[in-house]
């Protein structure tokens, strides 16, 4: 499965992909830090998981979901935010996000969903 990590925050990427490496399955193949380089990005390296913030210097990350699924992109999103708040996880699953995670206390739970997918299109064949 090929992640792509889209945050503001360098040490929250890194921290990502820090818990990522070694998943089995899991090939990040990048990270950008702003809504327009992730809607490039996405459109040039087609992953199949985007890990992405809701708050972003530019383009929001609802802004980023937006686009994903205006494109009819079978790319699953994972939203992270430290603004968990409940009008925000509605927006994020009415435009079609997988999953909505609070960077701190959800964070933890990215590695195990990301392996269990990646488990499920191999199982799958894709």
């Amino acid at each position: 499965m090929r992640v792509l990590i889209v945050d503001d925050s360098k040490a929250v990427c890194k921290g990502l992909q820090q818990m990522l490496t070694g998943v089995p399955g899991i090939d990040i193949v990048g990270q950008v830090y702003n809504g327009k380089d992730a809607i490039t990005s996405i459109s040039e390296l087609k992953p199949d998981m985007v890990i992405l913030d809701i708050r972003l210097p530019d383009l929001s990350g609802i802004e980023v979901l937006k686009d994903i699924r205006a494109k009819n992109l079978s790319t699953r999103v994972i939203m992270l935010t430290n603004y968990p708040y409940p009008q925000y996880r509605k927006k994020c699953e009415e435009l079609g996000a997988d999953y909505f995670f609070d960077k701190v206390t959800e964070i933890e739970e990215i590695p195990k969903v990301i392996e269990k997918l990646a488990k499920d299109n191999k199982e799958k064949g894709k």
